[in-house]
């Protein structure tokens, strides 16, 4: 799932990335992708990056780790959590 693309492409979230070469891998070397980084470009159009962010294997999400910018994909890794709603520190009774 690539969150905040449209259904072929563009969006408001990151939707340029390269598939190939992981998926190539995987079939391969049998080294399944764990994510893949997707870039969102100023206007749509390369070279000015906007951000980037993990694209991540269901039911795993992308989570900010709470440091660095939120605009890096470095700043998140993939976590449990895709298919449930995760209840915050107010919502717990």
């Amino acid at each position: 799932m690539v969150p905040g693309m449209y259904h072929c492409g563009g969006g408001p979230g990151p939707n340029a990335f390269v598939f190939l070469p992981v998926l190539q891998d995987w079939v391969e070397n049998g080294m399944p992708p764990g994510s893949i980084v997707a870039t969102k470009y100023v206007n749509d159009t390369a070279p000015d990056v906007q951000m980037t962010r993990p694209l991540c294997v269901f039911p795993k999400i992308a989570r900010y780790n709470g440091s660095g910018s939120t605009d890096d994909a470095a700043s998140f890794s993939c976590v449990e959590g895709g298919h449930r709603h995760d209840h915050g520190p107010h919502d717990e009774q």
